[in-house]
Order: structure tokens, then C-alpha cells, then sequence
């Protein structure tokens, strides 16, 4: 049976998986965006630069735990980048698509924190917190995003 300290590094873990696939999408999907989008890159600029903060703060955390600390990706987003991929090839890069993207992965990463406080994880109290903060800032960008996509035509 796994103790509260493992659970805790596996959450945590798990966390930082999905962060490092919110860079990797906000870093992408700022790269396909024309020279009219400053705007947008910015914002997307900002997120990735939060999801680098909280990767910090959760790592800091697994090393608290005496955990060792996840460096890659997701399955799921490596996937969803992949389809990126392909979607773009046929319907390019405009503001609307590419925000419609983004907010998908936003509901992944909003999950994720939902899930990750849910009471039956055997989550520390000591991380919680810290989880808590962090899921109040991807809810704002979620936020964000989806009026972002929604002020589209």
C-alpha cells in the first residue's frame, strides 16, 4: 500500500507532466500564430511562463517529499501536439482554431488540479496548498482563453 508521501509525489508528478505540456503547447501554438497576433502571443507567452513557475514549485515540493522529480510529457499531450500537427496542415494557423486548441488543453489542465485535490488522492495537507494557488491561476487562464475564443467571429 503506498504511504501519503508517495501518493503525494505521484500527484505532484503528475502535475508537473501536464505543466511541461502546457509549455510545450503555449510555446507551440505561440510559434504558429501570424505577425498581427502580438496580442495573443503574449498572453500565450505569459501562460507558458506560469506553467515554468509551477513546474518549479511542484519539483521543489517532490524534493521536500524525498521524491524524484518527472522532467517529460504526458502520452495524452504528446498525442494532442501531434494532432496539433496534422490539424494545422489542413486548416492553418487562424486565431480562432488555434485558440479553440488551446482551451482544450486548459480543460485538461483544470482536471488535472480538480483531481489532484479531490479528497480520496491521499494528497499531504503540506502540498495542497501550494496546488490550490496554482489551480486558481489556471483557472484564470482558462478563463482567458475561452474569452479570447470567444470574442472570435
Amino acid at each position: 500500500m503506498e504511504t501519503t508521501t508517495e501518493k503525494s509525489v505521484e500527484v505532484l508528478n503528475d502535475l508537473i507532466e501536464i505543466n511541461n505540456d502546457r509549455i510545450d503547447g503555449f510555446d507551440r501554438a505561440a510559434k504558429d500564430l501570424g505577425e498581427g497576433d502580438a496580442d495573443l502571443k503574449a498572453v500565450f507567452e505569459q501562460f507558458a511562463s506560469d506553467s515554468r513557475r509551477n513546474v518549479q514549485e511542484l519539483s521543489a515540493a517532490v524534493g521536500q517529499a524525498g521524491g524524484e522529480v518527472e522532467t517529460g510529457n504526458t502520452a495524452t499531450g504528446t498525442i494532442h501536439r501531434a494532432w496539433l500537427d496534422v490539424k494545422a496542415t489542413f486548416t492553418g494557423h487562424d486565431r480562432k482554431s488555434i485558440l479553440e486548441e488551446c482551451e482544450r488543453g486548459e480543460d485538461a489542465i483544470k482536471k488535472a488540479y480538480r483531481d489532484a485535490l479531490s479528497e480520496d488522492n491521499g494528497l499531504s495537507p503540506q502540498f495542497a496548498t501550494v496546488i490550490a494557488q496554482q489551480q486558481q491561476l489556471i483557472n484564470e487562464g482558462h478563463d482567458r482563453i475561452k474569452a479570447l475564443r470567444d470574442s472570435q467571429a
